[in-house]
């Protein structure tokens, strides 16, 4: 069973979710929060498997309950997706990059929002269909001088290949073409690589292969 807690200050954005997801066999909503610090202090208590935290709350906002979340190596196994109202919100960034394993906006099909947890708590990334590419440019568009290589020299070949892969937003079917191997293969790949470099999940990847130089801007390609 995924456990669930809903992030939000407002109840009727909570209400909706809480109804949808309590629906499914396999998930169920552990608990609910109306601001960063409570849900900070929930998260605690309950334990879930995934939070679903709105970017903009009162006493805490999303992106600094996400930080102290994901800095918490007592929590390192509660995964974040962010939840806003605009998909331009131009907090997506600094949210990857705070910890957050995905980022959704609050009119996404219901489809879409279950998938999203479901993914996310297997170990993926997910991003609001049309953000991933704006994501990665800006990643490119904001990446200063490349860190030094060391974390990479632990990574095989193949590793580093599907890294980068990984860096310009290919998901792992697409890896798996472009290399010509299975899906499961590649989605292995991505996983020791991820354990390797100790990254959180998926985006943690991204970030980091752009931050140790493997992807550079202008390889969106």
């Amino acid at each position: 069973m995924i456990r669930v807690l809903l992030a939000d200050d407002q109840s009727l954005v909570r209400a909706g979710f809480r109804a949808l997801l309590d629906a499914q066999p396999d998930i169920e909503v552990a608990g609910e929060a109306s601001d960063g610090e409570e849900a900070l202090a929930r998260v605690r208590e309950l334990r879930p498997d995934i939070v679903l935290m709105d970017i903009r709350m009162p006493l805490l906002d999303g992106l600094a309950a996400t930080r102290r979340l994901t800095e918490d190596d007592a929590l390192k196994d509660v995964k974040v997706v962010m939840l806003t109202t605009f998909e331009l919100d131009e907090y997506v960034f600094e949210a990857i990059r705070s910890g957050a394993s995905g980022f959704l906006v609050k009119d996404t099909e219901p489809e879409e929002l279950l998938r999203a947890v479901r993914a996310v708590v297997d170990g993926d990334a997910l991003l609001s269909p049309g953000v991933t590419r704006r994501l990665i440019a800006e990643f490119a568009a904001r990446s200063k001088e490349p860190a030094a290589e060391g974390a990479l020299a632990q990574l095989t070949e193949r590793e580093r290949e599907v890294m980068a892969l990984v860096g310009i937003g290919l998901s792992n079917e697409e890896i798996a073409r472009r290399l010509v191997v299975s899906p499961l293969t590649a989605k292995t790949h991505v996983s020791r690589t991820m354990v390797k470099l100790g990254a959180r999940d998926r985006a943690q990847l991204v970030v980091l292969a752009y931050e140790s130089g493997l992807v550079r801007p202008g390889w969106l390609g």
